[in-house]
């Protein structure tokens, strides 16, 4: 009745340890206690835990529940409960370590950043947990945010130029025929955020609607970029040194379209770096391309003709060995 939780978890155990004929205080650790007491007070530890979760649960307060459902393993408890939660500004921030930091529900904790923090953190937090359980659903959520807030910010800017606002969303109807939106010093959103989003967006699928629908939305953000006056547009990181052209050619290639062009563009890559680790990179970032369409046997000779002497553990792409499982190719 007084909400006391804690002390409801502390008596349970001494209920519990009452009915074993074990000491009421407990003395030393759980793993030290015989069989079948052992056993039987971890039975009711989880029962206890369980019950304590539930009832901080009911109360609306996720934070302090998160402790006795984490001993119990309930996981998707928390999930559910922090999916359908309107939180207040208290228990934002420890929501977020939830969802994000202890991998209960990323792409709601990353959407509470956003809410909370602004994009700017959330790519953060993106790239500092790169392996993410729910990392597509993160990558779907950073997308579709930039690209809405590219959207709007460029319709107010035509409001206040026509008097009027546009009807359509698409990045590359609104810049249409409006070249006095790109002046030398105008921007609408940071341009460090497109530039991670478009990259991020390399490793998102081209089987999957979603995915599909997104890679478009990272062209439209390209062909935004494109548009930018050169104090924006710098010098990216091989092959993509021209950012915004070079990744829109291989978000095009991962839709299918104009793949051999694309195939070709960064071969020529490799070709023209004068740099040998800008050629590796080059290189990887080809194998990458032939094989996620299944082009194994070109993936090989590129693997063979540019990475032949770097170790497996230094790769991002697939090693020369399992391009060669991938091929069918064992001689």
């Amino acid at each position: 009745t007084e909400k006391q939780y804690p002390r409801l978890f502390e008596t349970r155990l001494m209920q519990r340890r009452l009915e074993l004929s074990l000491p009421l205080i407990q003395l030393g650790a759980i793993e030290d206690l015989p069989e079948p007491a052992r056993s039987s007070y971890e039975d009711g530890v989880r029962r206890a835990a369980r019950e304590t979760g539930a009832l901080f649960l009911a109360d609306g307060d996720i934070p302090h529940a998160w402790p006795y459902c984490r001993a119990t393993g309930d996981r998707e408890t928390i999930a559910s409960a922090i999916e359908a939660a309107e939180p207040c500004e208290q228990q934002t921030e420890a929501l977020i370590d939830i969802a994000l930091g202890e991998r209960v529900h990323p792409r709601k904790g990353l959407e509470l950043v956003i809410a909370q923090h602004g994009i700017c953190r959330a790519i953060t937090y993106f790239e500092q947990f790169p392996n993410l359980e729910d990392r597509k659903a993160c990558l779907l959520l950073l997308v579709r945010t930039l690209h809405a807030e590219l959207v709007a910010n460029l319709k107010n800017a035509i409001e206040r130029r026509e008097g009027l606002v546009p009807t359509v969303d698409s990045i590359p109807e609104l810049i249409a025929g409006r070249d006095w939106l790109f002046g030398e010093f105008d921007a609408y959103v940071d341009t460090s955020h497109v530039i991670n989003v478009i990259r991020f967006a390399l490793d998102l699928g081209n089987q999957d609607s979603e995915d599909r629908h997104a890679i478009r939305l990272a062209l439209e953000l390209c062909e935004y970029g494109a548009h930018l006056s050169p104090q924006f547009r710098m010098r990216g990181e091989a092959p993509f040194e021209d950012i915004y052209r070079d990744h829109a050619i291989y978000l095009h290639a991962l839709l299918g379209e104009d793949l051999d062009a694309a195939i070709e563009h960064f071969r020529a890559k490799i070709a023209t770096q004068d740099d040998p680790m800008r050629a590796i990179q080059s290189a990887q970032v080809l194998v990458g391309l032939l094989v996620r369409h299944e082009r194994y046997g070109e993936a090989v000779q590129i693997s063979l003709e540019h990475l032949s002497g770097i170790p497996p553990n230094q790769l991002a792409c697939p090693t020369l060995y399992q391009l060669c499982q991938l091929a069918g190719d064992s001689d």
